[in-house]
């Protein structure tokens, strides 16, 4: 299917829900009034359950429980909580897609998400964008399932759907991927362009005119949670590491290529879904 038929699908693209949209607005606030945001939150009753059962999970490992979203915001900063509504509000309008297992791909994306942010700090990247960016960066997946579940069947049955491969495969049979499907989706919700920019690029991050080194840390963190995901171990770690990206963002793939690594929850623990 060609990605301008598979965009103009209503299910595809759902419209972000009222909570996201102001929230997003905040991305571009420099001084964002903490106060407000969790009533944007609060607001919403739905998405609030959904971001205090995730804050309480054992995922984020939390000394306390949070009771609601000013705690939650008190407890784990607002980047944590404002990437996880958005990432609650898509996982809304993605409930159930066909052969997709959603908690293994959100407990993927979650894993991406820490490891952008863990990444992005010490080279002195946006750590807020990093995390959002890294939590949503696969969104795209679920849209393609939604909007053609045959031919992705198809290919999850070739090229499993956290395969390192899994791009260039969808590039072979599509002309696009997940990527610029999930680019495009943070448009439509009105995300800022350098976050747009990260997601779309994230699979080539300097092959193209735009230079967002973002997409860079997306392109090591979605390596390394999907690495976790297939259980590689040091040699494979160490042979698929993405050197050349890692070289011009000026990481240590020390702080990645090792089996255990912080930020980085491990599959065998039990997880909540988004």
């Amino acid at each position: 299917m060609q990605i301008e038929k598979l965009l103009k699908q209503p299910s595809a693209l759902p419209s972000a829900p009222k909570v996201v949209r102001k929230l997003i607005e905040t991305f571009e606030q420099e001084d964002v009034d903490i106060m407000q945001a969790a009533m944007f939150i609060e607001s919403d009753p739905v998405l609030t359950a959904k971001l205090l059962k995730l804050a309480n999970s054992a995922f984020f490992g939390l000394h306390r429980s949070v009771t609601n979203a000013r705690d939650a915001i008190s407890v784990m900063g607002l980047i944590k909580v404002r990437a996880l509504v958005i990432g609650a509000a898509l996982g809304d309008s993605f409930h159930t897609v066909g052969s997709v297992n959603l908690g293994q791909f959100w407990r993927y994306s979650l894993n991406s998400a820490n490891l952008s942010r863990y990444l992005a700090l010490p080279i002195r990247i946006d750590e807020n964008t990093a995390f959002t960016a890294g939590l949503i960066h696969g969104i795209g997946e679920l849209v393609m399932h939604v909007g053609m579940p045959e031919a992705m069947i198809d290919l999850d049955r070739s090229v499993p759907m956290l395969d390192l491969k899994r791009a260039k495969a969808e590039r072979g049979l599509f002309g696009y991927s997940y990527a610029t499907v999930g680019a495009a989706l943070a448009r439509e919700w009105n995300f800022p362009k350098k976050m747009i920019d990260a997601i779309e690029h994230q699979n080539a991050p300097f092959d193209n005119d735009v230079y967002e080194p973002i997409a860079g840390v997306i392109h090591i963190a979605s390596w390394r949670a999907r690495a976790e995901e297939l259980d590689f171990r040091s040699d494979n770690l160490i042979n698929t590491y993405p050197d050349p990206i890692g070289l011009v963002l000026g990481i240590d793939p020390d702080t990645v290529v090792a089996e255990q690594i912080p930020s980085l929850t491990r599959q065998t623990e039990e997880k909540e879904e988004v």
